[in-house]
């Protein structure tokens, strides 16, 4: 997980100790899921943490994403 984009040794922990062990298992998962699943073990999970998860299932730095996702994801985590 590790080799995607956004994901460095903090969230890649945070990933595997919600059962997310490949870029596989990620994409299959869902970015939102992703992060339904790390605020129940992480109350502090932020907006940009959700627009990295989103960023690596694409293959691209967070501040890549287009304005719709981007739009998306704002709208999903201020409805949490």
């Amino acid at each position: 997980l590790a080799s995607l984009p956004n994901i460095g040794k903090v969230l890649e922990q945070k990933l595997n100790s919600i059962g997310i062990h490949t870029p596989q298992e990620l994409q299959a998962v869902g970015s939102k899921d992703a992060f339904l699943r790390i605020r129940r073990i992480d109350s502090g999970a932020c907006l940009h943490m959700l627009y990295g998860l989103q960023g690596a299932i694409e293959g691209v730095r967070y501040t890549q994403l287009s304005e719709k996702t981007e739009q998306d994801l704002k709208d999903f985590f201020n409805s949490l």
